[in-house]
């Protein structure tokens, strides 16, 4: 099994590049909504985010998501432990998943692939770069959040260039490049490589 990471900057559009995936019949498993979920199900997890941050964080049986970032995205050492809490359980229900699909490549949609360590778990890396006042202006409008509370959320990833040295292959979405024939001379490249 041919496993891909796509990952990028909050905004960049590695969901759209997800989506054209999918189109080619790949099934892509969706680090932010699967942390999400575990957070609000998984004991491991719970048992941990309020031994170390507190009972309150939890109402109704869900994580306060808003509560949560507040606590976490404004100091780097609460970020470390709320991600060295989360990211090894979604590591394992990543790797079950994969071990449940049919088809020969699998994807996942990880903004924090390279910070969370997924990239040891991974063939090839697809990084979707968009310009950074472009991703700013698209993550206000989708998440309805301040500028401060985005670039909080930047701050919190590593840098582009980064991810971009550390990558296979690069995505242009600045609205200059197509994205489905990027995507289309990833897939070919991946045949020859692969299959």
């Amino acid at each position: 099994m041919i496993t891909i990471g796509v990952t990028g900057g909050i905004g960049s559009g590695k969901s759209v590049v997800c989506d054209i995936l999918r189109l080619h019949g790949i099934p892509v498993y969706e680090a932010d909504r699967e942390a999400k979920e575990l957070n609000d199900t998984s004991p491991v997890i719970r048992a941990e985010i309020t031994r170390h941050f507190g009972e309150e964080l939890y109402r109704d049986g869900k994580l306060d998501r808003k509560a949560f970032a507040s606590v976490i995205f404004h100091d780097k050492q609460k970020l470390a432990l709320a991600n060295a809490i989360i990211h090894p359980e979604l590591a394992k229900h990543f790797l079950l998943w994969c071990n449940r699909q049919q088809h020969p490549i699998v994807a996942i949609d990880a903004a924090l692939l390279f910070e969370a360590g997924f990239h040891s778990w991974i063939n090839k890396v697809i990084m979707v770069y968009a310009p950074e006042d472009v991703r700013l202006k698209r993550t206000i409008v989708r998440d309805q959040a301040t500028a401060d509370q985005v670039k909080a959320r930047m701050q919190a990833q590593l840098p582009e260039e980064e991810k971009i040295k550390q990558s296979d292959f690069v995505v242009y979405n600045d609205n200059a490049h197509s994205l489905i024939l990027q995507v289309e001379e990833i897939m070919k490249q991946l045949e020859i490589e692969f299959i």
